[in-house]
């Protein structure tokens, strides 16, 4: 599809059967109360380029069925009318969901499901790709400064190490609000930390885990290790991950900074 293509996006989650059906294929004069001139669909907007059904993991068993048919024959009946209509368009979909989990429980149609599985593009949740975590703040800050008609503030070279200590449970929506706070408060100079801070601190404060989780945080074989042992693991891994950065890394572990300092300075000798 090139650039001049039209692009119609439609999110699905939610929509009723009869609403599914009138958003995709429109409906005709007459088709029901209140519907007094033809109105086009989104599929017959998308003709020669790509509609996009985003959340169609939420579709209804119904609407399912409506789909299904317009991938495989390759035509669709605005609502009132009995002469099909030909599909020249694109369809992509996305779902956040787990499919296959959802066809085992009855919630989603197998035939469905391997008609969309002609062509799949996975892609990891942003915990799994924190490489990403830079050019994604990068883009962020400047849509942010943009938005709010402000100079694009500078990035402190902390603030990703910082960020990759966190999970993001909330995908690449959290770390976009995230920035977007974080811009909205800015004043001068070098963008804050304190904002981030203070998010992920309670994020994590909401996230503690219980005594069973705790359990299967570590786990032990038959020989166990000793306890200076499983602290060099420990404070190498909070390095790590911090970057080397011992403020965060001590943050991870939940000691001070001279505390983490010692350790240290003792794996050393």
């Amino acid at each position: 599809s090139n650039s001049e293509s039209p692009w119609v996006a439609v999110n699905v989650a939610g929509l009723e059967d009869t609403v599914f059906s009138d958003t995709l294929f429109g409906h005709t004069k007459g088709a029901f109360t209140g519907a007094e001139q033809d109105r086009p669909g989104m599929i017959e907007q998308a003709q020669g380029g790509i509609l996009f059904l985003d959340e169609i993991g939420d579709l209804t068993i119904a609407s399912q069925i409506k789909l299904l048919r317009l991938l495989q024959e390759g035509e669709y009946y605005p609502l009132g009318s009995d002469k099909p209509r030909k599909v020249k368009a694109r369809i992509l979909v996305a779902t956040n969901h787990d499919l296959q989990a959802k066809e085992q429980k009855g919630e989603f149609r197998r035939d469905l499901l391997y008609r969309l599985w002609a062509h799949r593009v996975i892609i990891p949740p942003l915990r799994e790709r924190k490489e990403d975590l830079a050019p994604l703040l990068n883009l962020f800050l400047a849509q942010a400064a943009k938005s709010q008609k402000k100079i694009c503030p500078t990035p402190p070279p902390e603030l990703v190490p910082l960020l990759a200590t966190h999970n993001f449970p909330g995908n690449v929506r959290e770390l976009r609000a995230l920035v977007f706070n974080a811009v909205s408060i800015h004043q001068r100079g070098v963008l804050s930390m304190s904002s981030f801070r203070e998010a992920l601190s309670a994020n994590r404060t909401l996230n503690t885990y219980s005594e069973n989780q705790n359990k299967e945080l570590v786990l032990f074989k038959n020989e166990l290790p000793t306890l200076k042992q499983v602290s060099k693991l420990l404070v190498d891994e909070a390095m790590e991950r911090a970057q080397k950065n011992q403020t965060l890394a001590a943050q991870l572990l939940g000691i001070s900074p001279q505390a983490l300092s010692k350790r240290l300075k003792n794996n050393k000798d």
